[in-house]
């Protein structure tokens, strides 16, 4: 799978809210990190689908599409930046979530994530299911 097919499928997972999407992207070693926000960092394709489960599973966030803004490549071939929009709906609210991620791809698998979400956007989220 190329930098783009994997994008393209990570997207489809945030889409279905599908951990098991999501987490067959990843090698089996692979780490998902946020560097803002707090979080602690996944380590490992069962604790990516762990988590993104519980997450996904409990939010009230309803996926209504996924754009990818840009994808901008690097001097690593195995590294891409990814802009990104959410857009979802919180009890009729509609609510747009901007992030980046930045994918390390190898051997058609994510090795590592840094995912970069707009905590502002998130609060958003916490608020309208109050």
């Amino acid at each position: 799978m190329s930098i783009e097919e994997t994008v393209a499928a990570f997207h489809r997972a945030m889409l279905h809210k599908s951990a098991d999407e999501l987490a067959d992207l990843y090698a089996e070693e692979g780490l998902h990190e946020f560097p803002f926000g707090g979080l602690s960092p996944l380590r490992g394709r069962e604790e990516v689908r762990a988590a993104y489960r519980a997450s996904w599973s409990q939010s009230p966030a309803e996926v209504q599409r996924v754009r990818m803004v840009a994808l901008h490549a690097t001097s690593d071939p195995e590294v891409v930046v990814v802009e990104q929009e959410a857009d979802v709906t919180v009890a009729g609210n509609p609510i747009t979530v901007p992030g980046l991620l930045v994918l390390r791809v190898r051997d058609g698998r994510i090795v590592h994530t840094r995912d970069y979400m707009d905590t502002y956007a998130i609060s958003r989220i916490r608020a309208a299911a109050a």
